[in-house]
């Protein structure tokens, strides 16, 4: 028996109207070609779906069947159709995104809690970058958008710049290099160093300096929280480097220092990296200016 969707919805009309005529109206046919309709259906069936004699026109034990199965279907056909809909308007999507920062999540979500708001049909859920492969991921439609401060040359893959911050030395205000202007490469050596715990390429403190200078701090301590590294700083149980911006939202100031990496500083750049497919569509595009303006909040700018 070959079934499609207008004969489910033809049951459920003849049903709801009591009548051919009625319901011919509301689907817009004739009523010809209903009656039509529902022969050949019960042709196939091998069974009537109508009681013919009753006025209103009822439907048969056969018919209720089948009324039923499309009180069950036709909702999530409509369901379908109304999610395609938006998906062709740009309304709803999925926005799953991998971070490789991990100093990022702090930043992020305000962010998304604004982007919730406005963009309730998006679904959105955070992975770490940082346990998996984040940019192949993302070409594999895995993950939507990557939070990255190391753009790459992968086809179909554009990284969209986000903001610029400054890696910071971090010490506690006792501390002897506190006394020093700016922070170089040897400084570390005999240091303690406090990371977040992420592999060594991806902390700016070993890929812009330590790693090209051939410098091994005395011993590397990794905390999973902003908050506490900050404390173990303050404590003077080591020594650390931060985006400045997650430092100027930390109100610890009396008790910690701050230095520029090097005389000149060193400035990175996030970027997100999107499927060039996605560049267009409007909740992407938002997503972006709210990163963008969140950034210059945490900035002062």
């Amino acid at each position: 028996m070959h079934i499609e969707f207008r004969h489910l919805r033809t049951i459920k009309a003849i049903y709801e109207c009591g009548g051919l005529a009625r319901a011919a109206d509301q689907l817009n046919i004739t009523q010809s070609a209903l009656s039509h309709q529902i022969k050949g259906l019960e042709d196939q069936a091998g069974v009537e779906l109508f009681v013919r004699r009753s006025k209103p026109m009822k439907l048969s034990a056969a018919g209720m069947r089948l009324l039923r199965l499309a009180e069950q279907i036709l909702p999530q056909v409509e369901a379908m159709q109304a999610e395609f809909s938006s998906l062709r308007d740009g309304r709803s999507g999925r926005m799953h995104i991998a971070i490789e920062c991990h100093a990022c999540f702090e930043w992020l979500f305000p962010v998304l809690e604004a982007f919730r708001k406005n963009w309730p049909d998006v679904d959105v859920d955070i992975r770490p970058g940082l346990a998996f492969d984040a940019l192949p991921a993302l070409q594999k439609e895995e993950v939507d958008l990557v939070v990255s401060s190391d753009p790459e040359d992968i086809p179909g893959v554009e990284f969209v710049e986000l903001f610029d911050y400054n890696a910071v030395f971090v010490a506690a205000s006792t501390h002897p290099l506190a006394e020093k202007p700016w922070i170089e490469a040897e400084d570390f050596r005999g240091e303690t160093l406090i990371t977040y715990p992420v592999e060594r390429s991806r902390l700016d403190v070993f890929s812009q300096l330590l790693i090209p200078a051939k410098v091994e701090p005395a011993q590397v301590r990794q905390a999973e929280l902003t908050a506490v590294i900050l404390l173990l700083v303050a404590s003077n149980r080591g020594v650390s480097v931060l985006p400045d911006w997650v430092v100027r939202e930390v109100k610890y100031s009396s008790d910690y220092v701050t230095r520029p990496l090097t005389e000149t500083g060193i400035t990175r750049r996030l970027y997100a990296a999107l499927r060039s497919e996605d560049l267009e569509k409007p909740f992407v595009q938002e997503l972006v200016a709210l990163a963008r303006s969140e950034a210059r909040k945490l900035q002062g700018i």
